[in-house]
């Protein structure tokens, strides 16, 4: 099979196609030929060894979701066939025409629904809604969204509005992406150079980091909240906490997944539902061959994308 390894951090270039030994499923886990694979930021940093503790072990293969068919089911696995269509979150190794996908995690993609739009709905879908449930907005709060045109940004800019969050802020690196994000939903769209974001918001979901992190949080309302889901790390500025009586909250999926997992089986179908409905739109940026997954993680480098990157092999 073909696969995209890295063996040295870096950025794209190190990026390389090479054949390898399909991988077995173990105990809890499914085979699946690969027909979509997700590109995202996490993915992107972990190359560069500025993610997670540091990047990946090398070498390594990235990517973290997946959508396809199971062509092999390990032991110990329920409920799942060869034959089956499925998406899943792996965390990690989804660069392949075969990956090792979670039992757990993997959710059947519906009969009229493509791996595409699968990969580009789930795993983003899942983000954007563990973040707003774990931000909890009240009624009258507003949400303003790092990242807004991204993969999960995106869909969590229409996620708020459809859960009633009166004034949604989209902030992007461009204010290209205006017209885009107004088209979503979004009452207010920021770019992370004005002098400033309008006025605070009760609820600040970011996800970018890094340098921004000290900005988003300033962006917070008095006695507010900033739920941080994002590999790029950053400085807290505590004062900042104690004089706005703030709170910031970390989250994380692999936790996420494991200690909620009913609120994460409750988003599925949450998910699926809106979608089927046309109340919720996955955009998909690119599809781009396996072969030119450099290509797609300078589009995610570059903040270029509106929506999902995809690789299919």
């Amino acid at each position: 099979m073909r696969r995209v390894r890295f063996h040295a951090y870096g950025g794209p270039e190190v990026l390389r196609v090479e054949e390898a030994k399909p991988p077995v499923a173990g105990p809890g886990e499914l085979l699946v030929r690969t027909e979509a694979i997700g590109v995202t930021l996490p993915c992107v940093r972990r190359t560069h060894g500025d993610g997670n503790g540091g990047g990946d072990p090398l070498p390594a293969v990235p990517g973290g979701e997946i959508a396809g068919t199971v062509v092999a089911v390990g032991p110990e696995v329920t409920g799942f066939a060869v034959g089956d269509r499925v998406t899943s979150l792996t965390f990690k190794g989804s660069y392949a025409e075969l990956a090792l996908a979670p039992a757990f995690l993997a959710d059947r993609i519906p009969d009229d629904a493509s791996a595409v739009e699968a990969v580009a709905l789930v795993r983003s879908g899942q983000v954007a809604l563990a973040a707003l449930s774990t931000a909890a907005p009240r009624d009258g709060e507003s949400v303003l969204i790092t990242g807004a045109a991204s993969a999960t940004g995106h869909l969590a800019v229409q996620l708020a509005k459809l859960q009633g969050v009166p004034r949604v802020v989209a902030a992007v690196s461009s204010a290209a992406k205006a017209e885009f994000l107004y088209g979503l939903g979004a009452d207010e769209v920021v770019t992370y150079d004005q002098d400033s974001w309008g006025e605070p918001a009760d609820i600040v979901l970011d996800g970018v980091g890094g340098e921004l992190l000290p900005r988003a949080l300033t962006a917070v309302a008095e006695g507010g909240r900033l739920i941080f889901f994002n590999s790029g790390g950053g400085t807290v500025p505590a004062y900042e906490l104690l004089a706005g009586s703030k709170t910031v909250t970390g989250l994380t999926m692999r936790r996420f997944t494991t200690v909620h997992r009913e609120r994460y089986e409750q988003h599925r179908a949450q998910l699926w539902e809106l979608a089927g409905a046309g109340r919720l739109r996955a955009a998909v940026h690119a599809e781009l061959p396996l072969e030119e997954a450099a290509k797609a993680h300078e589009i995610i480098e570059a903040r270029a994308n509106l929506g999902k990157v995809v690789l299919r092999p």
